[in-house]
């Protein structure tokens, strides 16, 4: 199965855990990582390179810090302007339908805070809810996301775990 990471931090270099996971995932054979910062930091994306980028992958993963509820702006404007009707939905819109959908996501509060009751008072399926829905819409499965919270608390060897975690669960999901 051919992977497609789509990675997007408006400050990898700064990053502890999204940085250590495109490092391990670039050594995956089998896995394209594609790093939206590096290659449109003007946010000018090439829509045609993208379209076809995806299409040649079988499962496609969106990689970010969970940011005020959803994901940096780059991956937002990539959503908008490659997800296009004709292409990715609508009634011509078939290119992304068999393929599979995964976020892999990253937070720093820990996971109590998001429940019911908790300081962000949902759960991160129901915020993640967007991006499901999306899917749907694509025409793609979409598979249970990664999530590694309270990646503020990490020590070295936990951001080595999680990126070790997060490499075996894009492959075997």
């Amino acid at each position: 199965m051919n992977v497609l990471v789509i990675a997007a931090h408006p400050r990898m270099d700064e990053s502890i855990v999204n940085k250590a996971w495109v490092k391990r995932l670039e050594e995956e054979g089998d896995v394209t990582v594609h790093d939206l910062y590096r290659e449109y930091p003007d946010f000018q994306i090439d829509v045609t390179r993208e379209q076809k980028l995806v299409e040649e992958h079988d499962r496609i993963v969106l990689q970010f810090p969970f940011y005020w509820y959803s994901a940096p702006a780059l991956m937002k404007e990539w959503i908008d302007a490659v997800l296009t009707y004709g292409w990715a939905y609508g009634s011509q819109g078939t290119k992304l339908h068999g393929k599979e959908l995964l976020i892999a996501t990253s937070t720093g509060s820990p996971a109590e805070a998001y429940q019911a009751g908790g300081k962000n008072h949902y759960s991160m399926s129901e915020l993640l809810k967007p991006f499901q829905a999306t899917s749907n819409l694509i025409g793609t499965t979409f598979l249970p996301a990664f999530i590694e919270q309270g990646v503020r608390m990490l020590d070295e060897e936990g951001v080595a775990r999680s990126a070790e975690r997060l490499a075996d669960y894009i492959k075997k999901q």
